[in-house]
């Protein structure tokens, strides 16, 4: 969006306005490109924008006065500008402090609490919605005022007229940025809503902790989601190599490999998020990424194996592993992930229907959790045994996979 007046925009969804707050002053380096604070490779007037989209807000603002207005929002001058917008299309409006940390999570929580307002509410310094009914008046009397260019100052003058403002009627708790010091905070807030519902203990607790902060390094970089992705697919193909030796320390080679490719495998995922930069082709690229490695991995250690016995018969166990690890990875790309039209993560599940007893056995199984029992294994120079697990164990699962499309499907039809 160009810096230009708002008059006349088809949008739907409340108003987003931005305002300074001389009480709670940023003092923070400025982000070059907006003239804000930069946050994880965002200046936070942007990261407000994107945010504040993603969840449905199409008209966000910056009301200039004598303010610079930072990079990518559109500037208006005065209050009365948003009458005409509030005339194409009614809603709540929303002030928000320039320097406030925008989530998708509490703005969600805005839109969804909007019915249940019936006057404005406010938190100090922070956030300010005024109800649909009581936009008109409150542009007005703003309007009228001619001094309304400060959070504070907005607050204190509809206070005077609409009385004390209301608790905001859901759990919101937006952050503000005062000072230099509150990006770290901010940052790691961020990072910290990154951890998936999802993860298994160990990605939990080993892997996220070490993804997080690389992801926090690479946030202000240029590289891209699709690039971590496409570097972790090449670490994990590496690392397969190392399961063509039956000794030891080769094997524990190939689990670290193995393991570096499961931790900047979650770091793609949260520099998409973190720079809204998600998309479906990102999302297959990692899916399928992912499975090649495993398929690959499977691979070498039968064919080690095999070379180490002078037998082929390893080499049975591994086409079972390979060949259950492409049957269930098609099978839940076509029906979870072929048509989903979402945001979001392209894979969250191996089922349409969550909630079934059956689906959470095998989102469990599903999670990567048993790199852990490679590196355990190659540390004794025993990843055969987990080729015998996975020879038998991915079929298996491919089968309850198919025991669980019919019963979904029968229960649809």
């Amino acid at each position: 969006m160009q810096q230009e007046e708002a008059s006349t925009v088809a949008a739907t969804g409340p108003v987003l306005v931005l305002l300074p707050d001389s009480a709670a002053p940023l003092q923070a380096s400025p982000d070059a490109r907006g003239g804000d604070s930069t946050v994880l490779g965002l200046g936070l007037a942007r990261r407000t924008v994107m945010a504040a989209a993603r969840v449905g807000y199409r008209r966000i603002y910056f009301l200039a006065r004598d303010q610079s207005v930072p990079s990518g929002i559109t500037a208006i001058s005065n209050w009365n500008t948003l009458v005409d917008v509030f005339a194409l299309q009614p809603g709540p409006l929303v002030i928000a402090h320039v320097a406030v940390l925008a989530e998708p999570e509490w703005l969600a929580r805005l839109i969804e609490a909007q019915n249940e307002l019936v006057r404005w509410v406010a938190k100090p310094h922070a956030l300010i919605i005024v109800p649909s009914a009581a936009v008109a008046d409150a542009l007005a009397v703003l309007d009228a005022d001619g001094e309304a260019y400060d959070l504070s100052a907005v607050q204190e003058l509809l206070t005077r007229h609409f009385g004390p403002p209301a608790e905001i009627p859901v759990a919101i708790d937006p952050m503000v940025l005062a000072t230099s010091s509150d990006i770290d905070a901010a940052e790691w807030r961020l990072l910290c809503g990154l951890v998936k519902d999802t993860d298994g203990f160990m990605a939990r607790n080993i892997e996220r902790p070490i993804s997080l902060r690389i992801s926090r390094r690479l946030a202000s970089t240029g590289v891209t989601p699709n690039q971590i992705t496409l570097l972790s697919v090449a670490i994990g193909l590496c690392g397969a190599m190392f399961f063509l030796s039956a000794h030891w320390l080769w094997q524990t080679v190939g689990a670290l490999f193995f393991l570096a490719h499961s931790i900047l495998d979650g770091c793609d995922g949260e520099l998409a998020r973190l720079r809204f930069q998600e998309s479906r082709v990102g999302g297959i690229i990692d899916y399928w990424g992912d499975n090649v490695v495993h398929i690959v991995v499977f691979a070498c250690m039968a064919v080690g194996w095999s070379l180490s016995i002078a037998d082929p018969w390893p080499l049975l166990l591994g086409v079972a592993a390979g060949l259950g690890n492409l049957g269930s990875a098609g099978l839940v790309y076509w029906r979870v992930m072929h048509t989903k039209k979402d945001s979001g993560p392209l894979f969250t599940s191996v089922a349409t229907v969550s909630g079934q007893t059956l689906t959470r056995m095998l989102d469990t199984a599903s999670r990567r959790d048993f790199i852990y029992l490679v590196l355990i294994l190659a540390l004794l120079g025993k990843s055969n045994w987990f080729l015998v697990l996975a020879a038998v164990g991915a079929p298996i699962f491919f089968f309850l996979l198919l025991l669980l499309a019919a019963r979904e499907h029968f229960q649809t039809v």
